[in-house]
């Protein structure tokens, strides 16, 4: 008797894993989604339901710019489209080229997707003409119809960056809109125009992520 009770004592964990390992089988595959930036605060935001609250998610302000080509860049070029932004200057020493480089896997990444584009945005653009971001463009590899570097007033592009992305990281009260501003961060953003990703745009592991992430946002087809 004690032998039979010590046999089925030994096969009681045994069918409990097997219970447990069944009822993990049976649950539903958790469903994964990006969150939404809606302040400078950059708070990552799940909303129960984007439609209920669409009219309180931000969205990047309207824009017009000129790319390398001297083309017009607008809201109605990323209309529908998911695109990642930075902001970078051609004259910078430091982590402007690393940025650039991860923009460039990026474009590889998307090379055959016309649902993804790409948009760097000068920071000096009294001094980044079309001209020169051209240049520019030719010799980091950027293919014109996905990547776009944009200039035009200074004014518009810091309103755009410090309203539109919350891209400024030097927080100052009392800065003047017209200082210098810098960020190293790659923002994703959505086919209705919302953010939905932060990364730092000169390291390796978070554009991974980005590149994945905006795979995530193609199968929701936000």
């Amino acid at each position: 008797m004690e032998k039979d009770n010590m046999l089925k004592s030994k096969h009681v964990p045994g069918l409990f894993l097997l219970l447990v390992c069944f009822a993990c089988a049976r649950q539903e595959p958790e469903v994964v989604s990006l969150p939404y930036y809606n302040d400078a605060a950059l708070t990552p935001y799940w909303p129960e339901s984007t439609d209920q609250h669409a009219d309180s998610l931000h969205a990047v302000l309207p824009f017009a710019l000129t790319n390398q080509f001297g083309d017009q860049v607008s809201r109605a070029t990323v209309e529908g489209k998911i695109y990642v932004a930075d902001f970078f200057f051609t004259s910078c020493p430091g982590i402007c080229a690393k940025m650039a480089q991860n923009m460039g896997k990026i474009q590889q990444a998307f090379a055959e997707d016309d649902d993804v584009l790409l948009l760097s945005h000068s920071v000096t653009p009294e001094i980044d003409s079309v001209q020169v971001l051209y240049r520019y463009a030719e010799a980091h590899g950027v293919e014109p119809q996905k990547w776009h570097l944009l200039t035009g007033q200074r004014r518009q592009i810091y309103q755009l960056a410090r309203d539109g992305y919350f891209a400024d990281e030097d927080i100052d009260l009392d800065k003047d809109e017209n200082q210098f501003l810098h960020t190293e961060n790659f923002y994703l953003i959505d086919r209705k125009g919302h953010i939905r990703g932060i990364y730092k745009g000169t390291y390796p592991l978070d554009v991974e992520q980005l590149i994945a992430d905006i795979a995530m946002l193609k199968s929701e087809g936000s």
